[in-house]
């Protein structure tokens, strides 16, 4: 447990990750970046995820070297962008993920999208994989992967992805990815966990399990997340839900709501498709 009563999830090489953490997509290089992490490192956060492409690295490295928090302590998330899958260009860019966060060490690399029209997963892998046995990074990672493209993967792999980001919330829940997952003792972690623009907070299941726990639709959404043993990185740059957002362990979900939130999923992705998204 962190000090704010955040279990910790051990991943398939032995590293713990705290099951809950903060988000920075979208926030913006600057004060709103680094308030928002140092807000989070207050109430006791202790995951931050970032990615090359948000261009906030150097906030989130600053607000971590101002937290007073021991670098031991927080654990750091970043991703390999697009443009970089090749071999030394993967290596290269994690140097500048690196140089940017200034903050010693990563502890999970990701490889942002897989771009199955490229084929160069496998190459920005084996960079990752270097990175690992340098002992550069504490463990690596994939992120919007699919089954088939895990499976490509792991064909050529010699280290197992640790942890798996995917888009996953109440109306897209990815059972096929979870599965697959777990069969290879894959963490998952759910991104845009609450979606956007409030249609899963707005629905009647959710609106109507808040008003019985005395709790937020988005604390109901994320402890949902929590329970389903999924790790979860909830996104604000608003202080006051940066502390809502983690204020998730004095309740639980009875079976039979667990089993109602299940019931909403209808499959419906607000992210691109990892099979077709080519932005770099």
């Amino acid at each position: 447990m962190s000090n704010a009563g955040i279990p910790m999830v051990r991943l398939n090489n032995g590293v713990d990750i705290p099951q809950v953490g903060l988000g920075v997509w979208q926030a913006n290089e600057g004060a709103e970046v680094e308030g928002a992490v140092r807000a989070a490192l207050e109430v006791g956060y202790r995951l931050i995820d970032t990615a090359a492409i948000y261009g906030n690295e150097v906030g989130v490295g600053k607000a971590i070297k101002a937290s007073g928090v021991p670098r031991e302590e927080i654990f750091v998330t970043t991703k390999l962008w697009n443009a970089h899958h090749a071999y030394d260009a993967a290596l290269r860019a994690f140097d500048e993920s690196l140089r940017k966060l200034d903050c010693g060490y990563i502890d999970l690399y990701l490889i942002h999208w897989p771009l199955p029209m490229e084929g160069k997963f496998t190459q920005a892998w084996q960079a990752l994989e270097e990175l690992y046995a340098n002992k550069q990074v504490r463990a690596i990672g994939v992120s919007n992967f699919k089954p088939h493209h895990l499976a490509e993967l792991l064909n050529r792999a010699t280290t197992v992805p640790a942890v798996n980001q995917i888009e996953l919330h109440p109306l897209f829940q990815q059972r096929e990815t979870r599965a697959y997952c777990a069969e290879h003792a894959i963490a998952v972690e759910s991104y845009s966990p609450l979606m956007q623009g409030g249609e899963a907070l707005e629905h009647p299941v959710i609106t109507q399990l808040a008003e019985q726990y005395g709790k937020t639709p988005a604390q109901v959404i994320l402890r949902w997340h929590v329970q389903s043993g999924l790790i979860v990185i909830p996104k604000s740059v608003n202080p006051h839900r940066i502390q809502e957002n983690i204020a998730l362990f004095d309740f639980e979900l009875a079976p039979d709501d667990m089993q109602q939130i299940a019931g909403m999923d209808r499959e419906q992705r607000i992210s691109a498709d990892p099979d077709t998204a080519n932005f770099k």
